[in-house]
């Protein structure tokens, strides 16, 4: 019996490449010659959708052909991730934007404890021409804002492609887009997860070759990653200002008219004050969803929802919301019979109509709300 197990690569480095031939068999030998020089045991890994001579190039340098032809960034690195052997991971573009040289020092930075290496491209040096103005200040600006905000974390250059992991924290993470977003990913679920993350400065050269960036498409899917992981602020705090605004207004002009720069309202503002507290709540429900579902099926923790999960049960919520829904039921019958009374002539009851709306649609909106929250509620095995 063969009892002798296959050798494993101390690091794998994965290339993704669509159409390079510029500058690929250049990425390849810079890599093949590092690797000799610091003696790392090691695979080089070309993860390829090209439609050009990309993969013959690879083919020829004798390293591993990964060919998928699936279009995407993402897509690249989750069928090299596939492949890969190695115990730590290296990951950078085959433009020739990259140096290199710094494997090194990145695979130094994991065995000393770090989970995740990323370089930060703005505290080294940027060819002239390598990257847009737009990319680095602005884009640079709002990105940085917003990863400040939604998680609470400073990182000097979240979207740097040259990075670094461990084999089993990218098993761990459990990526899962394709697209360029996958950068966004990969950061924020290794930040959400509390793993090490060491941010080393490197240099930036200008691309060999047409870039495949779009920025406005890009950027917007960065963004849009961005705020489905972070439901509090695209859900929570803009339903729960929507709701209070609207619930101001509402008491105010249930108690009688009130006035604004000089102006004295009646009683049709009330319908947008039902509008904001109906869509504030629902908005408040959806951030709910989307924290359930985050911590019942991507491993997410959360004390808060923990807590809410054990106190507010299915059959609570439902009480409150049958409470509210016959609320409003009530008063429709009272209008009703005041109508009945007055030889059903004209009535001016828009207020109370409104207010009863209002009740009976929050009312159903908990109870049908509680049912689909203790659906995302189950936790997958």
């Amino acid at each position: 019996m063969n009892l002798s197990l296959e050798k494993k690569p101390l690091l794998s480095v994965i290339l993704p490449c669509r159409n390079e031939e510029k500058s690929l068999l250049y990425c390849i030998n810079s890599v093949k010659k590092i690797l000799a020089d610091f003696n790392i045991d090691s695979e080089i890994i070309v993860s390829d959708s090209s439609s050009d001579r990309s993969p013959q190039i690879a083919k020829e340098a004798g390293v591993v052909l990964v060919k998928h032809d699936k279009e995407g960034y993402g897509n690249a690195y989750l069928e090299g991730f596939k492949t890969a052997k190695g115990k730590y991971l290296f990951l950078a573009d085959a433009d020739g934007t990259y140096d290199f040289g710094e494997i090194p020092v990145f695979l130094k930075a994991l065995e000393q404890g770090a989970d995740l290496v990323i370089g930060n491209r703005f505290e080294g040096k940027i060819e002239q021409g390598a990257m847009p103005w737009t990319h680095r200040y602005l884009g640079r600006w709002i990105f940085k804002m917003f990863i400040k905000i939604f998680f609470g974390f400073k990182l000097g250059d979240i979207h740097c492609g040259m990075r670094a992991m461990r084999k089993e924290t990218a098993e761990n993470l459990n990526l899962k887009t394709t697209g360029m977003e996958f950068a966004s990913e990969m950061m924020i679920k290794t930040m959400k997860q509390g793993l090490k993350i060491k941010e080393l400065p490197i240099n930036y050269f200008c691309r060999q070759g047409t870039s495949k960036l779009k920025t406005m498409t890009d950027g917007w899917r960065h963004l849009r990653f961005m705020l489905l992981y972070s439901p509090m602020f695209l859900f929570f705090w803009p339903g729960v200002f929507l709701f209070f605004v609207g619930l101001v207004i509402f008491v105010l002009l249930l108690t009688g008219s009130f006035s604004f720069w000089s102006i004295n309202f009646q009683y049709h503002p009330i319908f947008l004050a039902s509008l904001l507290v109906i869509l504030g709540y629902q908005l408040i429900i959806f951030a709910f969803f989307a924290k359930t579902y985050a911590h019942t099926h991507l491993g997410e923790k959360s004390k808060s929802l923990d807590f809410l999960h054990k106190h507010i049960t299915i059959e609570k919520a439902g009480i409150m919301g049958l409470l509210l829904a016959i609320a409003g039921i009530v008063i429709y019958i009272m209008i009703f019979y005041k109508w009945l009374n007055s030889g059903l002539g004209e009535l001016q009851e828009v207020k109370r109509s409104v207010l009863a709306l209002t009740l009976a649609v929050v009312g159903f909106q908990t109870i049908f709300s509680a049912f689909m929250l203790s659906i995302l509620g189950i936790k997958e095995k």
